[in-house]
């Protein structure tokens, strides 16, 4: 059987769906990165966490050999595919549940049909990595249900290589991490070179997190990461030659960045040391969040965000706009991009008696500079995947 996508909201079919049978009921939520962005791919330090908006995966074998069914519920789409099959289908959502089950299979598991039923309430396109929501989560359901057993470290990076091999970005390990592993009322600071991590209490109150959603499609984020990181792997290959012993921009500080400073292509200076700047800034962030210094904290997120802008050149006029306009109201103490870039989210530190009249002014003056409706969200921190069922 050929791998097909077909349109999928007959009453008929609705009504199917609506009496599915599920043997496991997964949960599986997006996350946010407070800070850290673009230095998980450079064996950095970043700071995410899972939030309270999920994917949810209702599962059941059906008894085939290798035929199996997708439904998403929130667009409308149905997948079908054969296991045994690897086929590479166009729509991208239909590589990432092929990726997983090539990336199982590889690791010597059997899988057998199966249909997979899927709600969201994941803003795509915001930024918030509804693709590792949806590769840690189908990969916790079919664990489940074939008693596979995998551990919390095989689903993140089988995950991870789903998306290298089968969708073509070549991501760090940051989402997958942060979708599975986190826990409520704490964000990660995650090592991506060890991922060795510490659990920090995330005591923010009375401030709280918001999204602004710029409903910018990041069209260009695979595309431009994947050379974001080529660039930053061309800057590792010239240090070498004085520093041997250099593996990654994790290997390298600013002193010995400047020193060699004549010898490189300004653009990939410039990526590289946004890269080292921002490994700082995450440090000195963990310290912040331990001292309840918001102050501090909402200060790095804005120099995060203006080296993502400007050296790093991920941004977009959508998103620097909406942090320019964050700086003039007393209520918000950070604010920067997030995510992989040229769309999606700002995440602002905000207080939260200041949060309505903020996101009502926010929108009247995005929509006047862009014609374009700004999305508004909170988002806390919650705990990682899970089995509901």
């Amino acid at each position: 059987m050929a791998n097909q996508i077909t349109r999928a909201q007959s009453p008929e079919q609705l009504a199917q769906l609506g009496h599915f049978n599920a043997e496991v009921i997964i949960n599986s939520p997006g996350r946010v990165n407070l800070i850290g962005e673009h230095t998980d791919y450079n064996n950095g330090f970043v700071m995410p966490t899972a939030i309270d908006k999920t994917i949810q995966f209702h599962l059941k074998k059906n008894g085939k050999a290798s035929h199996c069914s997708v439904s998403s519920l929130n667009y409308d789409s149905f997948f079908e595919f054969d296991l045994a099959v690897e086929d590479h289908n166009e729509a991208e959502w239909t590589k990432y549940i092929v990726g997983v089950t090539e990336e199982i299979k590889k690791l010597g598991h059997k899988l057998e049909g199966f249909d997979c039923m899927m709600l969201s309430n994941l803003p795509m396109g915001a930024g918030i990595s509804s693709s590792a929501a949806l590769e840690c989560g189908l990969a916790r359901g079919l664990s489940e249900l074939f008693n596979l057993n995998l551990s919390n470290l095989e689903i993140v990076k089988l995950s991870q290589m789903a998306e290298h091999n089968y969708v073509g970005t070549k991501c760090g390990i940051m989402d997958q991490f942060a979708s599975v592993m986190s826990e409520e009322n704490h964000v990660i600071k995650l090592d991506c070179k060890s991922l060795e991590y510490d659990l920090l209490p995330f005591a923010i109150e009375p401030y709280k997190l918001l999204l602004l959603n710029t409903n910018v499609s990041h069209s260009l984020s695979t595309s431009e990461y994947n050379v974001r990181r080529q660039e930053c792997e061309t800057g590792v290959a010239l240090l070498q030659k004085w520093y041997p012993e250099v593996r990654s921009l994790r290997d390298v500080n600013l002193k010995q960045l400047e020193a060699h400073k004549a010898d490189f292509d300004p653009v990939v200076y410039n990526r590289c040391s946004y890269v080292i700047e921002e490994n700082e800034r995450v440090n000195k962030a963990a310290k912040a969040l331990k001292a309840e210094d918001l102050e501090t904290f909402g200060k790095l997120m804005y120099a995060s965000h203006e080296g993502l802008q400007h050296k790093y050149e991920v941004s977009c006029k959508e998103l620097d706009f909406l942090t320019e306009f964050s700086k003039d109201h007393e209520g918000i103490l950070g604010c920067r991009m997030m995510g992989g870039g040229f769309g999606g989210c700002t995440i602002n530190l905000i207080h939260q008696d200041a949060a309505e009249d903020y996101i009502e002014a926010a929108k009247k003056a995005y929509f006047k500079e862009f014609n374009r409706n700004l999305t508004a969200f909170t988002a806390m921190p919650a705990n990682g995947g899970e089995r509901l069922h």
